[in-house]
């Protein structure tokens, strides 16, 4: 994929995923604070306006960097200093490169899922992000080129849903404790819906 490719890829994925807003305000007002649907979208929004304002020749990593600058300014909050790790963690692993191959990915995915367990302190079964995220990685690894988002979508909402049933143990949600049964992970919800809208932007309407 080329930088250009991943521009117009970026900005319209993160289009989509802002119109989540609303379904990830309900869920984080259940278990949490209730902000996750306007980091979302405030979030993108400046994302893609950033990108939109790099210049012609800018290289993946410039591209990634920017939206996780972009995105963890627009709205403090844990979800966006943890979306911000993550993509500048993979920044870092595809610097100089002018384009994507699937292995730069595969790369960039796992940079920024150790990035995100560090600073979030989590692993999987903890009831976040993790639950999706990691599974859709390695769903990532084991899969065709052309049959890899699918794959990583059906990995990350199994980690979901497996997790729904349990006791959130990790930041605001851990607070309330079995309060927490049945509700899926917010976080891990929005990564979810970013994947989904990715999707949809390359296939179309």
């Amino acid at each position: 994929m080329t930088a250009a490719e991943l521009r117009v890829l970026v900005d319209r994925a993160l289009e989509l995923v802002a119109r989540s807003e609303d379904e990830l305000r309900d869920l984080d007002s259940a278990i949490g604070d209730g902000d996750l649907g306007i980091t979302v979208s405030r979030g993108a929004q400046a994302a893609r306006t950033s990108i939109a304002a790099l210049p012609a020749g800018s290289t993946p990593s410039e591209i990634v960097r920017a939206v996780a600058t972009a995105f963890a300014s627009a709205n403090p909050s844990s979800f966006a200093a943890l979306v911000a790790t993550g993509l500048l963690a993979a920044s870092r692993s595809v610097i100089g490169s002018g384009s994507l191959t699937s292995g730069d990915v595969v790369t960039m995915a796992r940079q920024a899922v150790g990035a995100i367990e560090k600073r979030g302190k989590a692993e999987v079964g903890d009831k976040t992000v993790l639950d999706a995220l990691v599974p859709s990685v390695a769903a990532l690894e084991s899969n065709p080129r052309d049959a890899a988002l699918d794959a990583m979508i059906s990995a990350a909402r199994k980690g979901i849903d497996d997790t729904t049933a349990g006791v959130s143990r990790k930041g605001r949600a851990a607070w309330l404790g079995e309060r927490t049964i049945g509700h899926p992970d917010p976080g891990a919800m929005a990564y979810l819906r970013f994947l989904e809208a990715l999707r949809q932007a390359l296939t179309g309407p």
